[in-house]
């Protein structure tokens, strides 16, 4: 995906050591489907139709109004005072799915911006988005702060609606910290990813069961046509300094995008105090969002039956490695965090290509399909 928004990643390598248990002796779970985790046939982990641009009730206008003027908020340092005078709203007049993850990306700019549009980073969040954004979040089953689902997969719209939402000219972002056409971008081209990365849902859930059925042919095709969709991504991913300058996305950007964990240099060695009122409340710490925390390459590392190494190997740095992965799933929203599990735990894929000989078809296209991965996660770690 696009570069991350936090410190820089180390590269994991991949896995392609051979198999040792024979493929009769896997038990297999069942393919999961798309729909029953809240996943669009269309467009993936992205929704079926463009995020909500605002809510419609007039109850909650006191956060559009600030969503509206985040930007010339942000610059006229005035963000924290119009925060701290707003009322603590409550959820109950939040309806739709779209409803709770639009405000569920207006909370998330708000806290980000409030923690860091100053000299310094505030170390107390106000009550008036602490009490109804731990509920929106809790509703949505994510971390209550700015991951990538809320800059990327809740903040999308089309300038048509029929345009093709793979096409990142062709999109425009609803939240923004800076107004700037490089922030933007630096979402769109993810967003875009995402949607391209939809399309070969169906095959590689497909090749699932026809591994079952030893149909080599479906599970070639797939992983064909896995490798190719991956490849399209590297070259789309290859885009973003087309219109994201790297200066501007360091120092005007970046920051917003930082999290509460690990930040005591930055002036939060506590983390931040969700303020909860009358006394109440908790120190809690948060990674900032980063591209880590996109499903779309979880998944396709599920799908394949990849696992990460820390470079230079080693049981240690191998561990930290997974539990980077494995906590960078619970910045996830809920139901896609439990269909990469879903995958993990069912996809028969990698021990299916493995028991072949490897001048075999199956294994070839496997291996395609892993190098591809392999390089787009180098392409996004390095730039």
């Amino acid at each position: 995906m696009s570069p991350s928004a936090l410190e820089p990643q180390a590269t994991f390598p991949f896995s392609t050591h051979e198999s040792t248990k024979p493929l009769s002796s896997i038990p297999f779970q069942p393919v999961p489907d798309l729909e029953p985790y809240g996943i669009s046939v269309k467009h993936g982990f992205l929704s079926s139709d463009a995020p909500l641009r605002s809510l419609e009730s007039p109850y909650y206008e006191p956060w559009e109004r600030i969503a509206r003027n985040l930007p010339t908020l942000i610059r006229s340092r005035r963000l924290r005072l119009e925060i701290d005078g707003l009322p603590v709203l409550h959820t109950n007049h939040l309806r739709t799915r779209a409803e709770w993850q639009r405000a569920c990306a207006v909370l998330g700019y708000f806290t980000h911006s409030y923690i860091w549009a100053g000299d310094r980073p505030s170390e107390r969040l106000p009550p008036s988005i602490t009490v109804p954004f731990l509920k929106v979040a809790a509703h949505l089953e994510l971390k209550p702060c700015a991951p990538y689902a809320v800059t990327n997969l809740f903040n999308w719209n089309t300038i048509d609606p029929s345009v093709d939402v793979s096409l990142p000219e062709d999109l425009m972002t609803n939240l923004s910290y800076t107004g700037s056409s490089d922030e933007s971008w630096f979402y769109l081209i993810s967003v875009a990813m995402e949607a391209r990365g939809a399309r070969v849902f169906p095959d590689l859930l497909g090749a699932m069961r026809a591994a079952l059925t030893d149909d080599e042919q479906s599970v070639s095709e797939a992983l064909i046509a896995l490798a190719e969709c991956i490849d399209d991504l590297s070259l789309l991913l290859g885009r973003m300094y087309e219109k994201c300058d790297p200066h501007v996305f360091y120092h005007v950007i970046r920051p917003f995008l930082a999290g509460s964990k690990n930040m005591a240099a930055a002036g939060l060695p506590h983390g931040v105090f969700y303020d909860e009122g009358n006394g109440k409340g908790v120190w809690r710490q948060y990674s900032g969002g980063s591209n880590a925390q996109s499903s779309l390459i979880q998944f396709f590392d599920a799908f394949l039956g990849v696992k990460h190494f820390a470079s230079g190997d080693g049981p240690e740095k191998t561990a930290k490695a997974q539990a980077f992965i494995t906590d960078m799933r619970s910045y996830m929203p809920g139901g896609h965090r439990r269909f990469i599990e879903a995958v993990e735990s069912s996809s028969n894929i990698r021990s299916y290509c493995l028991s072949r000989p490897k001048d075999h078809a199956v294994r070839k296209a496997y291996g395609m399909a892993v190098s591809a991965l392999a390089a787009l996660r180098g392409v996004t770690f390095s730039l």
